[in-house]
């Protein structure tokens, strides 16, 4: 992966997906390795993000880097009127790897295209989100100890939700059966339902979830998207759709984890929070040892024991 970008979760394989895993749990047992003083990694969020955002500065400097760049477009030459080839070409003068959050579908390929330095898609609209895809592989894998022959629930906004999409087509490689479950608009869309055919697997789909819970061994929950609506009406119709109530949990398998990529807004309630089956925030821990090891793995860096 040395000086390559990452775009989508097509762009690497299930063997890229092994090593940045296991160079994670490195990360993990020992995070504060000054391996990267010599690097400057680039954050350009032009779409608000806490959780992606501080993760990557977070494993950054953990790893030595500096970081540079900045949370609000409308704080950079982009309010000027700048395009966004003329932005990456310029910061990437100034950074050896650029991390970036979009609100366009297709941004962060163009902008791999463009730059003469990696761009890591830290979000391009409803599209892909393929670092926090490789985090919630390794939170899956944590917790049940495998990614093979698992039953995943993805619950609520699957139409838009770019987390789902990533991780949907990246657990293919996992002979996983998917129980989708959402209201009848926000459907996983065709493209990814054709892609787990094509790998010969099982998916199922329900607008009511609580028949779900006690079959699968990963709930995880998503918010619908208020952001992504063209329709404020269309929106408030479906936003209560699923909640998850502590009782809710009473008949699931022992082995139950709860995950949620993050901000919830009413989709989990609090009293959840105190359950052991509940793991969203641990989850969000998980993505600084993960980025980690994608930022030395893109920059090639060796990761030696101990160090």
């Amino acid at each position: 992966m040395k000086n390559k970008s990452l775009v989508s979760i097509h762009d690497i394989t299930k063997d890229d997906y092994e090593r940045i895993l296991n160079l994670a749990e490195k990360f993990e047992a020992n995070p504060k390795r000054k391996i990267l003083n010599d690097f400057v990694v680039a954050t350009l969020f032009f779409e608000p993000s806490t959780r992606t955002r501080l993760s990557f500065e977070s494993a950054a400097s953990r790893l030595g880097a500096k970081v540079i760049g900045f949370t609000d477009a409308a704080t950079s030459s982009v309010k000027k009127g700048e395009s966004l080839k003329d932005t990456i070409l310029t910061v990437s003068n100034y950074a050896d790897v650029i991390v970036m959050r979009h609100p366009k579908e297709g941004s962060a390929r163009y902008a791999s295209e463009v730059s003469p330095v990696p761009i890591i898609n830290a979000g391009d609209g409803s599209n892909q989100h393929p670092t926090q895809c490789l985090l919630d592989l390794y939170s899956i894998r944590k917790t049940q100890k495998k990614l093979d022959n698992l039953n995943i629930a993805f619950i609520g906004d699957l139409k838009y939700g770019r987390t789902v999409h990533s991780l949907a087509i990246a657990l293919t490689n996992y002979n996983t059966t998917f129980h989708l479950v959402s209201p009848v608009e926000l459907k996983l869309p065709s493209a990814v339902k054709r892609y787990i055919k094509e790998k010969n697997l099982k998916y199922h789909q329900y607008t009511e979830f609580e028949e779900v819970i006690p079959n699968v061994d990963i709930l995880y929950m998503t918010r619908i998207q208020h952001e992504r609506f063209s329709d404020p009406v269309e929106y408030e119709r479906v936003k209560n759709a699923y909640i998850l109530k502590n009782k809710m949990l009473d008949k699931a398998k022992k082995n139950l984890k709860v995950m949620h990529p993050l901000p919830r807004i009413n989709e989990i309630t609090e009293d959840v929070d105190d359950n052991p089956k509940a793991y969203y925030f641990s989850q969000a821990l998980n993505g600084v040892f993960v980025r980690q090891a994608l930022l030395t793995a893109i920059l090639g860096v060796e990761v030696k024991t101990g160090s």
